[in-house]
């Protein structure tokens, strides 16, 4: 009853929220600026149409096959990145405004006279940005090599290389062909080990089989490896847990296992995302994972969610791997992101223990990035 309510809750506030941004853009864009009609009644209803196309997508995206779906992910996906980066300019503006306000009436200027054509500047400008946003969305994942120096790592282990591919978000946009061009460029850099850390897609197993078929052909030497994310949990966990073990990989649900042999060996260790505990599904136990672990092997840790990373450190973890973030996707969305999550992306240390955060493989929601480029990641481990 208790997830039923929060559950309730958040989807009235996400509508709340919903309403009162595009009741925003409508007074701005359209009522301030003095459109008239015919273009003021059909702006408006453009504005109102779009808005309802982000409550209908997730829903659609669930229920109906990609092919059919698609029609509508890509409009709602559209929108959502150009309303914020309308949202922002206008924020932008508005603060300057006001903020020239009373120096400009004291020489009997005003601010507000030209809103039409501060409405159009504003679109204009957040269309600019927003093209540029897209081609980068759009653009395959860049590969990112990042080393790390861990104290008790194997020397024959040393130079050991684990790719990382995260927050996939198959679905609607990112198909099946993403899928078959990503595990190419895995393959062809031969890692050590692969880590698929969360988000693996959006929507059902029913509609989404066929379209994460290629991660069947994944290779590295000690196998691939896959913890869930929160989007993973949305699309009903259990059931992508089965699918993906069906594909070839090991999922570890607050468990661990020993990669190598001898002494060139170390502990793998992957938890579930917290957010299913509330979602359903699961819900991270890091203790359970860690329980009768040989302390003297060294220890790298799967976490959909950097914020695992506050009990990580206190557990002694030597590298955690996570995603989640997008790196905010679109600036200057990790300034938000940074609020809840302090570890937005790259490499971050607390005494012994280390961190790395990918910006994801794929995107989320619209098919934009600016200031945060999709990676695929090659992490090397060294004797420290």
């Amino acid at each position: 009853m208790r997830r039923i309510l929060g559950i309730a809750l958040f989807v009235l506030l996400a509508a709340a929220f919903l309403a009162a941004a595009h009741a925003y853009l409508v007074q701005r864009l359209v009522v301030d600026a003095g459109v008239g009609e015919p273009w003021r009644g059909l702006l408006m209803g453009c504005i109102a149409l779009l808005g309802g196309t982000l409550v209908i997508q997730p829903i659609g995206e669930r229920l109906l096959p990609p092919a059919r779906s698609r029609w509508l992910a890509w409009p709602a996906s559209l929108w959502m990145g150009f309303a914020f980066l309308l949202l922002v300019v206008l924020g932008i503006s508005d603060l300057l405004l006001w903020l020239a306000g009373t120096p400009a009436r004291a020489v009997g200027v005003d601010v507000t006279a030209a809103s039409d054509a501060r409405a159009a500047l504003v679109a204009l400008t957040a269309l600019g940005i927003g093209c540029v946003a897209l081609r980068s969305g759009m653009k395959p994942p860049r590969l990112v090599r990042v080393a790390f120096d861990i104290e008790g790592w194997p020397e024959s282990l040393d130079g050991f290389r684990i790719v990382q591919i995260t927050d996939i978000h198959i679905g609607p946009i990112l198909d099946r062909r993403f899928a078959t061009r990503l595990v190419e460029r895995v393959n062809a850099l031969a890692p050590d080990l692969v880590v698929v850390t969360g988000d693996l897609v959006d929507g059902s197993a029913h509609h989404l089989a066929e379209e994460v078929a290629p991660f069947a052909a994944l290779r590295a030497v000690h196998g691939v490896y896959f913890v869930t994310g929160n989007h993973d949990h949305l699309s009903n966990a259990p059931v992508w847990v089965a699918q993906v073990e069906a594909l070839g990989m090991r999922p570890l649900r607050n468990e661990r296992v020993t990669i190598g042999e001898g002494t060139a060996r170390f502990d793998l260790v992957g938890v579930d995302d917290h957010h299913g505990r509330f979602i359903g599904g699961g819900g991270e136990d890091l203790a359970a994972a860690l329980s009768g672990r040989d302390d003297s092997l060294p220890m790298v840790l799967l976490a959909h969610d950097p914020s695992t990373f506050r009990a990580a450190r206190r557990a002694g973890v030597d590298l955690q791997i996570s995603g989640h973030t997008h790196g905010g996707q679109i600036w200057p969305f990790h300034y938000l992101v940074r609020i809840v999550i302090p570890w937005v992306a790259g490499a971050y240390r607390d005494g012994r223990s280390q961190l790395y955060v990918s910006r994801g493989t794929g995107f989320w929601g619209p098919p934009m990035r600016l200031m945060a480029p999709a990676e695929l990641t090659e992490i090397t481990l060294r004797n420290g």
